[in-house]
């Protein structure tokens, strides 16, 4: 096996003593007044004998790996996949990577992650969390692990989070469909404890409230997540082919929309003739569609990024908190 290449190596190719060399590539040169000419052979003679820190060594060194966990929801989901590779580059921005896995929406796979993350001695997480994660969020607590919460968090347990205000994001884009004219509306979100999906159908019932429109119990449906295809179809029968159909529909994720979207296909309903959508997050779906979709967008890079920023900050050692809700905005197509 080729030996390592090592700091002495450049140092002899140089000419220089190996702590000027290791001043050099830990950016320290300005501190230790080392000349540019000299610094900038010492980096190309690192480069020129394809040489590679030592991780270890620098982490046992400083204490940190400079690495952060990334626990997200479905990395198959274009939403996760997004902020996840926002997060990514901000992190590389800053020097550090990101080691990332999804939870698929399951507490328990979430916390196996997150323990193989912490044998891995990551410096923070940053985490959109399960449906019953709360106990996770305070272990991390508990043993002072940095962390933050990105896309959702829980109301009844304080910690640092990065989200979208869900409730004013959902108001808005019903109450455009009710400045559209529309009156019989009709929401479906997927069943759930989870706090940012509530809000929406929160922003849903007071939406109508506010405008005095009727609320039948029967227009506001709940999908399961494992039955998503199934429950789609049966309640989408209901709503749009029944004897008194809704006249638009709020769709309360890009997955349920997409499912929308082919069943409204496949029975050749009109958009918006026949019924109006809009939809919540983005998808390429959306500007596919015949009729390209209104959606509520979120702000992915203003999300991903503040949450980089807020754990670096918890990884610095400053305890600031971070609570953020942020405004989403209503991009509006042909689909009302």
């Amino acid at each position: 096996m080729k030996r390592k290449v090592s700091l002495k190596d450049i140092a002899q190719q140089v000419g220089v003593s190996t702590a000027l060399v290791s001043y050099v590539l830990n950016g320290q040169e300005k501190e230790k007044r080392v000349g540019e000419e000299i610094a900038s052979k010492i980096r190309e003679a690192a480069r020129a004998l394809n040489y590679q820190p030592n991780q270890i060594a620098k982490s046992l060194k400083s204490g940190k790996t400079h690495t952060i966990g990334l626990i997200v929801a479905d990395i198959a989901n274009p939403f996760s996949a997004h902020i996840a590779r926002i997060i990514e580059d901000e992190a590389k921005r800053h020097k550090y990577n990101v080691v990332f896995g999804s939870s698929d929406e399951n507490a328990e796979k979430a916390w196996d992650l997150m323990k193989v993350l912490l044998n891995r001695q990551i410096d923070g997480f940053i985490i959109a969390p399960a449906e019953h994660a709360e106990e996770q969020v305070r272990y991390l607590q508990e043993h002072h692990i940095p962390f933050v919460l990105i896309d959702r968090y829980f109301p009844g347990l304080p910690a640092n989070y990065v989200a979208l205000d869900n409730y004013k994001a959902a108001y808005e884009g019903v109450e455009h469909l009710i400045q559209k004219g529309y009156k019989h509306i009709g929401m479906i979100n997927f069943k759930s404890g989870l706090h940012h999906l509530q809000e929406r159908t929160r922003a849903y019932h007071q939406a109508l409230q506010d405008f005095n429109l009727p609320a039948a119990e029967s227009w506001c449906r709940e999908v399961n997540e494992d039955m998503l295809k199934e429950d789609m179809d049966q309640h989408l029968q209901d709503l749009l082919l029944s004897g008194q159909p809704v006249e638009a529909l709020f769709l309360a994720s890009n997955k349920i929309a997409i499912h929308g979207l082919k069943f409204i296909n496949e029975h050749k309903l009109r958009v918006p003739e026949d019924v109006a959508v809009i939809g919540f997050d983005e998808t390429d779906a959306y500007e596919l569609f015949y009729r390209p979709v209104t959606h509520i967008r979120q702000p992915m890079a203003e999300i991903g990024r503040a949450a980089v920023q807020a754990l670096l900050q918890l990884i610095a050692g400053n305890p600031e908190p971070t609570q953020l809700n942020l405004a989403a905005t209503l991009v509006v197509k042909e689909s009302c």
